[in-house]
């Protein structure tokens, strides 16, 4: 799912909806939920489907595991991203694990840059190793 996500948000997100996942890079609105959440729909909907349609046809059908997958990936999303990156509920912020803070720092480059073009750290849980790097000298 690492590399689906990453091909979603590098090619979708920041490609031609980059107009709902725009107000995550800019704010432009004091509201708790963002366009960009939307995204979570996109997701979940096939993910569930997945699901319910691969049990009804016995649990060894690919289509189960697939929506297992991507809802497994889109929990992991709300507990690092949501959570642990951008801390949308105040949890999980005094973290002192290497992997965790690279993953933070990887995500905070990516938001550098607020246009749509040259962006970096397109992925979530696959650290670049220079951000790893960085934290695991402390």
């Amino acid at each position: 799912m690492e590399g689906v996500a990453w091909f979603t948000h590098k090619y979708i997100m920041h490609g031609f909806l980059w107009k709902v996942h725009k107000d995550h890079h800019v704010k432009t609105t004091k509201s708790f939920f963002e366009n960009n959440d939307l995204f979570f729909l996109i997701f979940a909907i096939p993910g569930s489907l997945f699901i319910i349609y691969g049990s009804i046809i016995g649990y060894s059908q690919l289509l189960f595991w697939v929506g297992l997958g991507i809802t497994i990936y889109g929990a992991a999303y709300f507990f690092v991203h949501d959570l642990f990156i951008h801390q949308r509920i105040k949890v999980l912020k005094n973290s002192k694990n290497p992997y965790l803070l690279a993953i933070r720092r990887g995500h905070k480059v990516h938001h550098k840059h607020l246009g749509k073009q040259d962006g970096e750290c397109f992925g979530m849980l696959l650290v670049p190793f220079k951000y790893f790097k960085h934290y695991s000298k402390k």
